[in-house]
């Protein structure tokens, strides 16, 4: 078992400053001041950022916004890849929504697909407060019918939504890009549970079948990464489309 595993459990206070050759042990605990120093260090504090998750809270909905060093990785991605149209799928208040904003031109455009129109309308005041509304775009209904409707290629697409559907959303995030869009898909490593070929539920299966995707269908070259943060034991798979996506007609099963 791993450590992080155990630390599931629960540790003691003395337990969480043991060492381990030398190093400090893995325990939430300590992950979490790591993450915090990060935060701290290299993120800071965002009014607008912390209005919009304190909104989504306010709103009671859940809490499953990426961490703010996430946030930071998105909006860096969308800026080293030069994007100018960005695909978000799932917006719940906004807060990835506001990083990925602020990472394209002020002539760019993302547009985030989101199928609960409460979250949706959180999500726009957010992103107005933050003076982004003019860079962002809407579209509320369940993403199997909404991405059809929209027009690509876009540069960089973000998955962040019901995970049984993560197949699906590759196959659109192919259809809808163009070579060297970069693709990124949140909540790959749920806990550790997406190794263990004892769990199943219909959201751990969907990860595993759009890791799946990603590792054998030759319009996508991935790799993916576990993290610790303030979210916990998770992980996030990145990809880029390949020279396939030209001429690819084959639909990727749900």
């Amino acid at each position: 078992m791993s450590p992080a595993c155990s630390d599931r459990r629960g540790l003691t206070a003395e337990a969480a400053h043991a060492t381990v050759g030398g190093m400090t042990e893995l325990t939430q605990e300590n992950w979490r001041r790591v993450d915090a120093y990060f935060t701290d260090t290299l993120v800071g504090h965002d009014e607008a950022l912390e209005h919009a998750v304190a909104e989504q809270q306010a709103a009671g909905l859940p809490a499953i916004e990426v961490a703010p060093v996430a946030g930071k990785l998105l909006h860096l991605l969308a800026r080293i890849s030069g994007a100018r149209r960005v695909l978000e799928i799932g917006t719940l208040g906004g807060y990835s929504t506001i990083w990925l904003a602020r990472g394209i031109p002020a002539d760019g455009l993302v547009t985030t697909v989101e199928a609960e129109p409460v979250n949706a309308a959180v999500a726009r005041a957010s992103i107005d407060r933050a003076g982004l509304g003019d860079k962002v775009e809407i579209r509320i209904g369940r993403g199997e019918d909404v991405l059809p409707t929209l027009a690509g290629p876009f540069d960089l697409v973000f998955i962040d939504a019901d995970k049984e559907s993560n197949a699906l959303y590759l196959d659109w995030a192919a259809r809808l890009g163009r070579p060297g869009t970069v693709v990124v898909v949140d909540n790959a490593g749920r806990a550790g549970e997406v190794a263990d070929p004892g769990e199943s539920s219909p959201q751990l299966d969907g990860v595993r079948r759009g890791l799946e995707v990603l590792g054998t269908d030759p319009r996508f070259d991935a790799t993916a990464l576990q993290t610790l943060d303030r979210k916990g034991w998770d992980g996030v798979a990145i990809a880029v489309l390949t020279d396939v996506v030209e001429g690819f007609d084959d639909a990727v099963e749900p």
